[in-house]
């Protein structure tokens, strides 16, 4: 369902962003960068993707519990509990978003919301695809007290679609509204790295867990928020977005000498390193005032990335409304192919020349594969115009590809942080 849901919500959400890149720029504070939104966004389709394929731990757990291990069976049909199950959903994730800030490997998953060094409506896109591996645990009560999976389902999606319109710089405070629910101004903190703001203003759509909790902070106007992480990700890489903390976490794993050293590395609060492995490999001190990462593309290789971008993203539909009667092969190998080419596309934004080659292969592969099995991944027959049109679009873009990136071949490029 949650997946049907976006995709019929996608439009409003690109319409908004419009909106808002319109406002910032007649407002002179525009605050969108093409590499940066194409990335949110990308993170925000490998999101879907790969949550096609974790529906067992999103949904499927809930149920099991819901129906084998559940104290009570709450009617679907009461306004009561949808009130009080969106009550506390929202205290549920309250305490799953803190200990996504507070427990390493929870952070893991959860960096990836946080890593865009801008603010705006396409970071609201920016959704990790790791996060339901260990995300179900803190949905349990629920099950527990009966609440039906459907009224479950329901309800995330709910306190999910509410939360894109606070990642906004354009809407400032909102008087007694920023005192009791979430509202740009108090999620602009949340996603501040600055010392004052850091792991502040927890809430899904009420602000007053926060101020239970004692995790709540007013914006300040004499305090601008800085944005991203303190171990900034320096790339447009979305599978390496995904990874990057987790890397990090072996690393210091397999580092350390002392067995404790070993498991609190998983459970300690991000930041946190054994002695040993900190003094032997130390992490570059956090610079505030850092420059952003933004590798120059000149105008055509921009347009090149976005058209491909667009061409994925509208594909991206096609896949979460037909991989429901694919089979697994299939789905997979569909899935595989999505995030191959926002891989490249990452890869081509930050200017690095290998990416021409793979995005060749990626678009070789394309035009052979429609070529020979006469159909889209099993899931589309092709007509002869079909067909002509797919083989065609890959070969003009492989030639724009070589004719807009040759330079690069012939350079080093910027390399990421990886």
């Amino acid at each position: 369902m949650q997946e049907k849901v976006i995709t019929l919500a996608t439009p409003v959400f690109f319409l908004l962003i419009f909106i808002e890149l319109i406002v910032g720029l007649r407002r002179r504070r525009n605050t969108y960068r093409l590499n940066d939104a194409i990335n949110s966004i990308s993170l925000g389709v490998l999101s879907q993707v790969s949550g096609v394929f974790m529906q067992v731990l999103r949904i499927g757990i809930y149920g099991w519990l819901a129906a084998h291990v559940g104290w009570f069976k709450l009617p679907a049909d009461s306004i009561w509990v949808w009130i009080s199950g969106l009550l506390l959903y929202d205290l549920c994730y309250y305490w799953l978003h803190r200990c996504g800030h507070e427990v390493n490997i929870l952070w893991a998953a959860h960096v990836v919301h946080h890593q865009s060094e801008d603010y705006n409506l396409s970071t609201a896109l920016r959704q990790t695809s790791s996060g339901p591996i260990l995300g179900w645990i803190f949905y349990v009560p629920m099950a527990l007290l009966g609440f039906p999976v459907e009224v479950f389902a329901a309800l995330a999606l709910i306190d999910l679609l509410y939360q894109f319109w606070v990642h906004t710089q354009q809407i400032g405070k909102l008087g007694w509204l920023d005192r009791v629910f979430v509202t740009p101004s108090n999620h602009r903190v949340h996603h501040g790295v600055n010392d004052i703001y850091l792991d502040k203003n927890y809430g899904g759509i009420l602000i007053l867990w926060d101020r239970i909790f004692g995790s709540f902070i007013d914006e300040r106007e004499q305090d601008p928020v800085v944005y991203g992480t303190r171990r900034p990700l320096r790339s447009w890489n979305p599978l390496w977005a995904n990874v990057e903390v987790y890397k990090g976490l072996w690393l210091d794993t397999w580092r350390a000498q002392k067995l404790g050293d070993k498991l609190r590395v998983w459970i300690a609060a991000p930041g946190w390193r054994p002695a040993d492995v900190a003094a032997k490999w130390p992490n570059a001190p956090f610079d505030i005032a850092r420059p952003l990462y933004h590798p120059q593309l000149n105008r055509a290789a921009q347009v090149y990335c976005l058209l491909q971008f667009t061409i994925l993203l509208l594909i991206t539909t096609h896949f979460l409304a037909a991989q429901v009667a694919m089979s697994w092969p299939a789905g997979l190998s569909y899935a595989t192919w999505l995030t191959a080419g926002l891989w490249t596309i990452g890869g081509l934004m930050e200017m690095r020349p290998g990416y021409i080659v793979l995005e060749t292969l990626r678009l070789g592969a394309t035009g052979a594969g429609v070529w020979l099995a006469k159909a889209w991944f099993g899931a589309v027959s092709l007509t002869p115009l079909m067909l002509d049109g797919i083989i065609a679009l890959s070969l003009v873009s492989m030639l724009a590809l070589w004719l807009i990136f040759k330079r690069l071949s012939t350079m080093h490029g910027h390399l990421s942080h990886q």
